[in-house]
This record gives C-alpha cells, sequence and structure tokens, in this order.
C-alpha cells in the first residue's frame, strides 16, 4: 500500500521556485487501478517519479509498504526500484542495439539472474503479450505498438509488486492505444498489479476504478462510476 503525506515538492528555475506538488495525500491500496489526469504542468509527472522513487519530495512522506521512499538512501531506494516497481514510459526507452528479448533481460541483470534464467524469463514475458514471435527482432523492426508492448515485458519480467504508467499510449494511434491498454488492464488483473498511469486520454481514465485529478499541485480522487 501507498500513503502520501502532506507531499510537496518545490523545483528552482533560475530567480523563480515552482510549486509543482502542494501538500498532497494520496492512499493507493494493493492492487488498485488508478488513472491520474490534469492539465500540462499540473503535476501529474512529478507524482508518478515520487510514486517510482525516481526524485524526491521537498518535503512530506511517500510511504510504500511502511517504508518511507523519501528517507531511504540511493543504494536502497534503487533496490527498491529494480525489484518491486516496474515502468512503462511514452517514449519506450528501448535500447535500439538490442533485440526485444535482450532489451527484456535488461530489467532482469540488477536482480542478479542469471543467463539461461534472464533468457527464459524474458521469452516467456515477451509471450505474455504476444510477442513470442518477435524475441529476435530490433525495435526498430517493430511497430510502435510492437515497441510498446516490449516495454510493458521489460516491465513485468522482474514480477514488480507496481506497475507505473507514464502516457503509455501518448504514441500510438487508436487502435494501438486500444490494444495496449487491453493488454495492460489483462496484466493488472492477471498478476494482481497496483496499477497507476498518468494519462491525457479521457476515453481511458473513463474505463479506470478510481481517477486522480490534479490541478496547481493538489489532488482529487473519485470512484469512477463508470468504470
Amino acid at each position: 500500500m501507498y500513503e502520501l503525506r502532506s507531499v510537496t515538492k518545490r523545483y528552482t528555475r533560475g530567480k523563480d521556485t515552482v510549486t509543482a506538488l502542494d501538500g498532497v495525500d494520496l492512499t493507493i491500496a494493493d492492487g488498485d487501478r488508478l488513472v491520474i489526469q490534469g492539465p500540462t504542468g499540473g503535476g501529474k509527472s512529478t507524482l508518478l517519479q515520487m510514486l517510482g522513487g525516481l526524485d524526491r519530495p521537498t518535503s512530506g512522506e511517500v510511504v510504500l509498504d511502511g517504508t518511507d521512499m523519501a528517507r531511504l538512501s540511493e543504494g536502497k531506494l534503487t533496490a527498491v526500484r529494480s525489484a518491486t516497481i516496474g515502468f512503462v514510459f511514452q517514449s519506450f526507452n528501448l535500447i535500439p542495439t538490442l533485440t526485444a528479448q535482450e532489451n527484456v533481460e535488461t530489467a532482469l541483470v540488477p536482480l542478479g539472474a542469471k543467463a539461461k534464467e534472464r533468457r527464459e524469463r524474458a521469452a516467456e514475458a515477451l509471450r505474455s503479450v504476444g510477442l513470442g514471435e518477435r524475441l529476435g527482432h530490433l525495435p526498430s523492426e517493430m511497430s510502435g505498438g510492437q515497441q510498446q508492448r516490449v516495454a510493458i515485458a521489460r516491465a513485468l519480467v522482474k514480477q514488480p509488486k507496481v506497475l507505473l504508467a507514464d502516457e503509455p499510449t501518448g504514441n500510438l494511434d487508436e487502435s494501438m492505444r486500444d490494444e495496449i491498454m487491453e493488454v495492460l488492464e489483462r496484466m493488472w488483473k492477471e498478476l494482481g498489479l497496483t496499477f497507476i498511469m498518468v494519462t491525457h486520454d479521457s476515453a481511458i481514465a473513463k474505463k479506470a476504478p478510481r481517477l486522480a485529478t490534479i490541478r496547481k499541485g493538489r489532488i482529487t480522487v473519485k470512484e469512477n462510476a463508470g468504470a
């Protein structure tokens, strides 16, 4: 479970101070699916970075399973990210010179998995997202939707507890968007993940069980009756 308590994040830009998050309180239970929406610059991605331990708050607590990530050393925080949290981004972030299987294997290297185990788990993860025939393909040999499936497989191959997705359909057309969302929702259900997603797409937001709206660093959360 996540507990965010009075989380504030301020950035200094030249002589100005920008408040990206302003006293955010948020509880996310194990197995939740939460979609975060809001205007550009409202704090969506900053909030996701806090949840993923990619950035630290200026003040407040970001507690995951009883541990305040804001107080962990960099080494321990990296270990939490490597073992517990999977990330999917809009830009895929695949290594262009590696095959699909090799890209997925990179997520297992920090966990100390042996080469044979990495290969087997990566192949299985790619099969689970419908890419069993694409193990040896480079990113340039795949469509945008296929590349995002590789990125999802890479996020899930380490069997994380949490999946964080930042505009994962932002670079895809409508049909590809629907395919990727089907994969993400299926993985959420099958694996019992806590799934938190930032999106500007209202069609996706309407289907989420919980919807968080963030504006000027302040957040409101509601149960989504239409989901």
